[in-house]
């Protein structure tokens, strides 16, 4: 079973919450937005937003400048 990050397949592996999908892929939820099927999902939400087969995920990092 796999969903796509970022525009390239992953295996979904035993990842049942997007929390779970970020901790296995090592990103850090700092700083970040995270689109799933097109919705941004608040962060306060990634423990409890479930994710599946096909989902599709971008991962955006904050940068700030001056």
């Amino acid at each position: 079973m796999t969903l796509t990050v970022n525009g390239k397949q992953r295996p979904l592996g035993g990842a049942q919450t997007l929390a779970q999908l970020l901790d296995a892929l090592g990103v850090s939820a700092t700083k970040k937005a995270v689109e799933l099927n097109g919705r941004i999902i608040p962060a306060a939400a990634y423990t409890t937003t479930p994710v599946s087969a096909n989902d599709h995920i971008e991962i955006i990092q904050f940068v700030g400048g001056g």
